[in-house]
């Protein structure tokens, strides 16, 4: 079983808070991988926030390739952040040779561009870059998106936070939300782009947990959207429907929910909605999940929300003060980042309960 975490911030928080909060809960996790997204970026990229910012780790080869994919499309770089990385060989790290983590600018016609374009330009160059690198065997793109920093590798969760120096206080990463698992998918090969969180054009996702209907979601998806490929973790699927809700089909947040995890069908047929929730089932059946799961997801507005499965197999708790809003499977994690919090008010949602947190940290509880 996986452990998943999140922390959403008046202020911007070290890597090393998501380590913190993700140490407590260490036996839930096989020191196989760890990942973290990070999102409303301070530090190295507080003065580039809207420019997108490529996070990959690749060989020298691979470097050499994007390099030249980028000059010849148009990007210019700005700026970048070069991990000063410990090299102690007992550290139990799979490193790549090169990392990069670097702001670009727009090629110059897209300066004159809708919002709506660019965005598909930056899903696109990553997608290239994708398929360039896994031709050459060279590498692994992760993200390429304004104010998002994305960082996956394999080994022990602590190791890899000592090779790039996260531990430090005087780390020059920082953002106000991170989202963070200390696991590898161990179901299926380990690669490192089946590490959770996911990532798609500003929706982050992570899950504790598995889905059985894994084979009928990624069928259909792959006819929905050109971004929704590569399926290397059942948990994926959910990021894509959560894409297609949100992005896609534009309805309101609280019917993800309803398309995941639909009431019984007699329920639905007494509600005051149940033409809307009967269409949703008939129409998006093949985007139903089942199995034991919770997740925690962030949104391009910056919301931050969670929900479980329709059965609460896998644990999930929120807690909170006036500074800070925490996400974790356990709450031994909420005890060390909020010790002082008041523990009356934690949160644990229930099978039929979406909770979001905005930018506000105002947290709004949606019962289906």
């Amino acid at each position: 079983m996986c452990r998943i975490g999140a922390i959403k911030s008046r202020s911007p928080q070290s890597p090393k808070a998501a380590l913190q909060l993700m140490l407590p809960q260490q036996e839930g996790h096989d020191s196989s991988g760890f990942a973290m997204v990070m999102q409303d970026l301070y530090g190295a990229f507080a003065h580039d926030k809207e420019k997108p910012l490529l996070s990959m780790a690749c060989t020298v080869r691979g470097l050499a390739l994007v390099n030249e994919y980028m000059d010849h499309h148009g990007f210019a770089q700005l700026g970048q952040w070069v991990p000063d990385v410990c090299k102690d060989k007992s550290l139990n790290i799979h490193a790549m040779p090169r990392y990069v983590f670097r702001n670009y600018d727009y090629p110059e016609i897209f300066h004159y561009r809708s919002q709506a374009e660019r965005e598909d330009l930056l899903m696109d160059t990553r997608l290239a870059l994708r398929e360039l690198l896994h031709k050459e065997k060279a590498g692994f793109v992760y993200s390429f998106w304004p104010d998002v920093l994305t960082l996956k590798e394999i080994g022990d969760p602590a190791d890899i936070a000592t090779y790039f120096g996260l531990w430090q206080d005087n780390c020059r990463l920082s953002a106000k939300n991170i989202v963070v698992q200390c696991r590898q998918n161990t179901n299926y090969d380990i690669v490192r782009y089946a590490a959770h969180p996911f990532f798609l054009q500003g929706f982050t996702l992570c899950v504790n947990g598995e889905n059985t209907f894994f084979t009928r979601n990624r069928e259909y998806q792959k006819s929905l959207y050109r971004g929704y490929l590569g399926f290397e973790s059942d948990s994926q699927t959910l990021l894509y429907t959560l894409h297609y809700v949100l992005r896609e089909l534009k309805w309101p947040l609280p019917y993800f929910k309803h398309v995941i995890t639909p009431l019984p069908y007699d329920e639905q047929k007494k509600r005051h909605d149940a033409d809307v929730l009967l269409l949703i089932r008939e129409s998006l059946a093949n985007l139903e999940i089942n199995g034991p799961n919770a997740l925690i997801a962030l949104l391009p507005d910056k919301t931050m929300i969670s929900c479980c499965d329709a059965k609460k197999l896998r644990p999930c708790v929120i807690g909170h003060d006036d500074d800070m809003a925490v996400i974790s499977s356990e709450v031994s994690g909420l005890n060390v980042l909020l010790p002082n919090r008041d523990i009356s008010c934690d949160i644990y949602p229930t099978e039929r309960e979406l909770v979001a947190i905005d930018d506000n940290l105002e947290i709004t509880r949606w019962i289906q």
